[in-house]
């Protein structure tokens, strides 16, 4: 895992590479700093010696600007490294999940993805940026303070040894009981996501059937199972600083009374005592002993909070598509013919039940098929293995004569357009969400894929016309209005295979007659796939196919399958006979 992440360093290597060496620094200028004190106190302040004062002041100013330099070196190169890692971090999760296949994104919900892009970088990125400085300077700070304390007085410095115990016994369990709390709190943090998407989302179905108090309930009870947990693991982390203050108050008091007495004892015996300098520095040294302690207990808990967030960042890295372009691969599709070969389909491997089983249909090329069947009968799926969104489990999918797992999958996709059931579109102009079919679309063919859509028409009304800003999600037009946008905006892709999955049915029966009608007309030669709840919408196909239970019932005209269908039949009674007796 660490290597993983580590990889995405990359051009902030140096960066990286410079915040310890400069830490280095600022730690030995801060180890030097007290023992030049002491110096200054014993050859220079005790003694009167203006000299010595003068000498050891301006080393302490050079030490002091030494240490700040290197310091203020130090943070910018770590800020700068750190923030570029989490760019990367960013940049790579984002690109590895445009290549997902749905199958991939089904094992991650959106709520999921956006708390790992967000939180879960946010958790790497600093504990990243304490490695680099933190987890430097406190080793170097215990090492280059040891060193100088027992210098200066081994047998009095081995007083904060009696306290490393107390202080790693109490960092240990304090450590211990936060880290489950924390891995809990990020999962938790995904069901906060889930609803505030869900709710903004729905906002209009939530106003329309007065639920904003239980959505509100909803918000605080997962918003508040968050603030326990932090609650629970604050009070947990407010330990950590008494532990650290009685120690250092411990340590200080002891040293204080075994220096004073050997500062005394000096007077009789040079050898066995000690300066006031060197008590002072003392003193100093071990606070900085005990401080990197702490420094490193917080390093250790920065890493425990942020290997949940690091596991679930590499779960995305690691999520490789299971629908990838062959070595050799086919870049042009022949022409727009589909085959299905005996295919089945389930969502999971392991799944007792099949969502498509044992489809056979040939569909010639230009052909325009109506596709009909109840909810779950795997109507969507079924078309969704043209492009290959999804692969077969069993079986071929051909299109062109060919089977699409030998296609380039940028040149199918570019071959096949699909208006989902679920239409989207995206903040920006009229024009700007088209151009999604095609680029480099002029005005001229924008309006006619438009006008074939029966889009044209609407967007002349609006006063920007064309230059009409659409808010995220399509908000300010109707839904007829953003299907035929769709519509449009797969047109323009000039494809060879359209595909319209229950994508007109926002609209009226007229206009939905007279796309139809355009399509035979304009676009003879791309093969059209419309999936319908109307019967009206299927009736004039060349052929059309009955779903039940994702098995293909029949296939034939309507005049032929209301001859011997009987589940095309009562759909077409109920639709038509209904609509009589209403009227």
């Amino acid at each position: 895992m660490i290597k993983k992440l580590a990889a995405r360093i990359r051009q902030y290597k140096k960066q990286a590479v410079a915040t310890p060496l400069f830490m280095v620094g600022e730690v030995a200028m801060e180890a030097l700093i007290p023992l030049v004190m002491s110096w200054l106190i014993d050859r220079g302040i005790e003694q009167g010696n203006m000299s010595h004062i003068y000498l050891y002041g301006g080393i302490l100013l050079v030490t002091a600007f030494l240490s700040l330099f290197s310091g203020v070196m130090s943070g910018r190169m770590a800020a700068v490294a750190s923030a570029g890692f989490a760019r990367n971090l960013r940049h790579e999760m984002y690109y590895t999940i445009q290549d997902y296949s749905f199958s991939n994104i089904d094992k991650f919900s959106t709520s999921s993805i956006i708390t790992r892009l967000t939180t879960d970088v946010s958790n790497v990125q600093n504990a990243f940026q304490m490695i680099l400085r933190m987890a430097v300077r406190a080793p170097l700070t215990l090492i280059f303070s040891m060193i100088m304390a027992f210098t200066i007085n081994g047998r009095i410095s081995l007083v904060f040894l009696f306290t490393l115990p107390v202080l790693a016994l109490g960092i240990y369990t304090i450590m211990t009981r936060t880290h489950p709390i924390f891995r809990r709190v990020f999962k938790t943090y995904d069901k906060l996501n889930n609803v505030v998407q869900e709710n903004l989302r729905g906002v209009r179905v939530v106003k329309s059937f007065v639920r904003e108090d239980y959505e509100v309930e909803k918000f605080n009870g997962i918003s508040g199972s968050i603030y326990q947990d932090f609650t629970h693991a604050e009070r947990n982390l407010a330990f950590m600083s008494p532990l650290m203050m009685t120690c250092i108050f411990s340590c200080t008091l002891l040293i204080s009374w075994l220096g004073a007495k050997a500062i005394i004892a000096s007077g009789n015996n040079p050898d066995l005592g000690m300066t006031t300098g060197q008590l002072m520095s003392l003193i100093t040294y071990v606070i900085q002993i005990l401080s990197s302690l702490m420094m490193v207990s917080m390093v250790f808990l920065m890493i425990t909070m942020s290997r949940a967030s690091a596991q679930r960042i590499v779960e995305v890295l690691d999520e490789k598509s299971d629908i990838v372009s062959p070595a050799l691969p086919v870049t042009e599709l022949k022409d727009g013919s589909i085959d299905f070969d005996h295919v089945d389909f389930s969502y999971a491997s392991r799944s007792e039940r099949a969502t498509l089983s044992d489809i056979d249909l040939h569909i010639p090329s230009g052909a325009v098929v109506g596709i009909l069947g109840g909810t779950g009968s795997g109507k969507s799926t079924l078309v969704q293995m043209i492009p290959r969104l999804y692969d077969c489990t069993a079986g071929m999918v051909k299109v062109g004569g060919v089977d699409v797992k030998a296609y380039d999958l940028t040149a199918l996709r570019d071959g096949v357009a699909m208006v989902l059931q679920k239409n989207e579109l995206f903040s920006g102009t009229i024009k700007d969400n088209l151009r999604w079919g095609n680029e480099r679309a002029t005005d001229e063919e924008i309006a006619e894929a438009c006008r074939l859509a029966q889009a044209d028409g609407f967007i002349r009304d609006f006063p920007d016309q064309y230059d009409t800003w659409i808010e995220q999600g399509g908000t300010n037009v109707s839904g007829g209005q953003k299907q035929r946008l769709c519509i449009a905006r797969a047109l323009l892709k000039k494809p060879r295979i359209l595909i319209l999955d229950d994508s007109t049915s926002a609209v009226d029966t007229r206009t939905d007659a007279m796309i139809r009608a355009g399509f035979r007309s304009y676009i003879p030669d791309t093969t059209k796939i419309i999936i319908a709840q109307r019967v009206s919408s299927v009736m004039d196909a060349d052929m059309i196919v009955v779903l039940d239970d994702g098995r293909m019932v029949d296939v034939g005209t309507h005049e032929e399958l209301l001859a011997r269908c009987e589940i095309y039949r009562e759909v077409h009674d109920s639709q038509t006979k209904g609509g009589e007796k209403h009227e």
